[in-house]
């Protein structure tokens, strides 16, 4: 998690500035259970805008027994549903400040990815730390001062704010990538899986928006090589299990 946020911090400072689509649903053929991920088993659930289909997940995630969580995994979940806020409140605030139409659409479709977060916390009586907080507002005390930060920049042109959103989804992949090699259990797995999906058909939506800004954005964390093949390749859509294009 530190060093995460130490990219982030890494990559404002050297840029100087800093959706999606999910899917419909993949079709299973065994009911896994929660430590027993399969390829070819993991919904993928959502549309080309990156709203996932939330209650689909829950189905799905309600049928897998709960397994044992480590500590590791708990702190992950409790991470990632305050990452995908602050992406909402980020792009809320970039709305609201340069009125562009990809800014409220990726918010609408982050709103979706903490709701299915959320299901897990629930399912493994974890205590929300989103609840009751408003916009901008984190119980971490790093994601605060990333949001202040990511903010900041965002209100400085129409450019920085798409390159604040294309960087903001870079780290989300690197994140997801790394929380779903920490975990065994099929639904973290599906969770995570379905919000990395968003998470590059995002990043394609900033790519391309800044492209015809005339715009060519490079990467800031994820390798070159990965994210070339990320936005040369077309909207996701459920085939499956997610994982690189």
């Amino acid at each position: 998690m530190k060093r995460i946020y130490a990219f982030f911090l890494m990559a404002i400072l050297t840029m100087g500035v800093i959706t999606s689509g999910c899917i419909s649903i993949g079709e299973t053929s065994t009911a896994p259970t929660a430590t027993q991920p399969a390829n070819d088993t993991i919904p993928l659930t959502g549309d080309t805008n990156g709203n996932l289909n939330v209650q689909s997940l829950q189905s799905y995630i309600d049928s897998i027994p709960a397994g044992e969580l480590t500590q590791q995994e708990k702190e992950s979940l409790l991470w990632m549903i305050e990452e995908e806020k602050l992406a909402h409140d980020v792009y809320i605030k970039l709305y609201e400040k340069w009125g562009l139409p990809i800014f409220n659409n990726i918010a609408k479709s982050e709103t979706t990815h903490v709701e299915s977060v959320r299901l897990l916390l629930k399912k493994y009586n974890l205590t929300d730390p989103t609840t009751s907080r408003g916009i901008g507002e984190f119980q971490n005390r790093d994601l605060q001062n990333l949001y202040n930060q990511l903010v900041e920049q965002g209100m400085k042109s129409e450019i920085d704010a798409l390159k604040v959103g294309a960087y903001i989804e870079e780290i989300d992949i690197i994140d997801l990538q790394e929380r779903i090699a920490q975990t065994d259990k099929i639904d973290i797995i599906t969770v995570y899986e379905n919000l990395m999906m968003g998470s590059r058909n995002h990043l394609r939506a900033f790519v391309k928006t800044l492209s015809n800004y005339g715009v060519t954005y490079e990467p800031q964390v994820l390798p070159k090589d990965e994210f070339e093949a990320i936005i040369n390749s077309p909207m996701e859509t459920g085939q499956g299990r997610g994982g690189k294009p």
